[in-house]
């Protein structure tokens, strides 16, 4: 061999040693990446349902390709407006792609936001949203149990499509979401011991109840009206849906034993909420326990559950900051406005929002866990706005004490800022200038029922002057603000300030077990 081709041939490994040192490196990356976005194939999914197995294991690879065909397709029909035939695509992409999850987050996104704004009517809105939250929860959920991303974009979509006010529809979803809830735990309150201490399935509910599978079947073949209604256990089960209470027969072939029929009616509630919403009762109890009664009709609720699912469940063992921050925000959500007042029963449609002043100090306590745990100074600055929330709220509710101890509490922490200085009372007094010129609709509601809830506890303690002067302020606030959103007032308008009156009588006769609530304590306009 030559002396000049050796060269050569020394040269060429030369060059190429480097090269593939360089690809060595890119591979890698190229494998952590695939890795920390869940982009390999070959990992076995738990959960999956017969048909993503038998895809996964027959496609291999060619998924990959078959999803990016159905992408450009989902996206070509996006653009034709034929958005029906989308849902159906975005579920065959979540099969072939089931770890992709970040594809999954997308596309219920752009169902509940991009594709529910260009629907005319508000119950075709409501639709679409719901399509993006069922492809989360009841598809990429059950194959990525450990995914936090998931569990914050859907209860992304309960805290800022559904509780938030920039779609003009907001307020019907609202209602949608509360006639749903109700229509499994019904208009009061639900009780969440029993529910969560319902039997876990059909076999424990009859060792439970002290009955057999062949008790309902004997029942059925003896009983002709009884079996012309009901084939099987699951019938009693539609039916109970359907009239959101036990049947009358199903009552007394129980003997109209008042136990047995709370326990089967708790074991009903309880599984239509988990299969229907995979909402578990058991979870909700210990939310409940940690924050305050939080109620359970309105999307904060349902956030903080997704949030703190989670981060439950967070497959790294670690505590998702996304998710953290979404139970904090939700939590003072549910303080400014997270009681449903249904001033008439028989309307469904006549909800209204006040304060849950129950959950203010587990809502402080988790703000200074997360700070502390986070290490993000927002979760700081938030809480102290928040605390500014609270002590204006708890004033205008007659809450003094709980008030002043806030308003303290802020002193200390801000030892040299002059605003703190002040009395109590001029402090709140500011504050509800600024909140009347600034307000957000729940905001300016919540100013506006906390001052006419003073002024009917001042009526009822006999001072009528000072009663009357909170009333002409909580009138003065309603048209203030109302002049400011005269050119967006479908989606930042109050409702009309009698309804608001008497929203707030409902609520004050409830506080104060008034029944029912005399004409005296209803301040009238001067």
């Amino acid at each position: 061999m030559s002396f000049a081709k050796a060269r050569r041939i020394l040269f060429v490994l030369l060059l190429t040693i480097p090269v593939i040192a360089a690809i060595s490196v890119v591979q890698s990356r190229i494998n952590t990446i695939k890795t920390e976005n869940n982009l390999t194939d070959t990992d076995i999914i738990e959960n999956a349902p017969p048909i993503v197995a038998f895809v996964t294991v027959v496609m291999g690879s060619f998924r990959g390709l078959l999803a990016n065909i159905l992408w450009l397709r989902t996206n070509a029909l996006q653009e034709e407006g034929k958005y029906y035939e989308m849902v159906q695509l975005a579920s065959w992409i979540t099969k072939l792609q089931p770890r992709f999850t970040g594809a999954t987050a997308y596309l219920a996104w752009n169902m509940a936001y991009n594709i529910s704004v260009t629907c005319s009517s508000h119950e075709d809105r409501w639709r679409w949203v719901q399509k993006g939250i069922e492809l989360i929860r009841d598809e990429a959920l059950v194959y990525n149990p450990g995914d936090p991303i998931l569990y914050k974009e859907l209860g992304w979509i309960y805290q800022h499509k559904i509780g938030n006010i920039m779609d003009d529809a907001n307020q019907y979803y609202k209602n949608q979401l509360a006639n749903q809830m109700m229509a499994v735990f019904g208009k009061g309150e639900p009780d969440w011991e029993r529910m969560a201490a319902a039997p876990d399935n059909e076999e424990d509910l009859m060792k439970t109840l002290g009955t057999t599978e062949e008790f309902w079947n004997k029942l059925m073949e003896q009983d002709l009206d009884f079996r012309e209604k009901y084939t099987s256990f699951a019938d009693i089960e539609k039916d109970f849906k359907i009239f959101r209470r036990l049947p009358q027969k199903v009552r007394n072939a129980l003997g109209d034993d008042p136990a047995k029929i709370a326990i089967l009616d708790n074991y009903m509630r309880a599984k239509w909420l988990k299969e229907a919403y995979k909402l578990d009762a058991a979870f909700i109890l210990d939310l409940n326990r940690k924050y305050g009664d939080l109620d359970w009709r309105l999307p904060e609720a349902h956030a903080i559950y997704w949030a703190s699912k989670g981060i439950e469940n967070d497959a790294k063992g670690e505590v998702n900051v996304d998710c953290e921050r979404m139970i904090t925000q939700s939590l003072k959500d549910a303080f400014m406005g997270g009681r449903l007042l249904i001033a008439d029963q028989d309307k469904s449609h006549s909800f209204m929002t006040i304060p849950n002043l129950a959950v203010a100090d587990a809502a402080i306590e988790a703000f200074r866990t997360a700070h502390s745990r986070q290490e993000v100074k927002s979760f700081h600055d938030a809480m102290r706005n928040f605390m500014k929330d609270i002590i204006v709220v708890m004033y205008t509710f007659g809450k003094y004490s709980k008030a002043e101890s806030y308003y303290r509490e802020l002193r200390k922490e801000n030892p040299d800022n002059p605003v703190y200085r002040v009395p109590l009372d001029d402090f709140v007094m500011k504050e509800w200038r600024e909140d009347a010129r600034d307000a957000t609709p729940q905001q300016a509601y919540d100013l506006l029922s906390g001052l006419l809830f003073r002024s009917m506890y001042m009526a009822a303690a006999g001072e009528q002057e000072q009663a009357e002067g909170h009333l002409n302020l909580a009138n003065s606030i309603y048209n203030i603000y109302q002049d400011q959103q005269k050119d967006t007032q479908v989606r930042m308008g109050l409702e009309p300030f009698d309804d608001i009156k008497k929203a707030t009588a409902e609520h004050f006769r409830q506080s104060m077990g008034i029944k029912p609530m005399p004409e005296t304590l209803v301040p009238k306009d001067r």
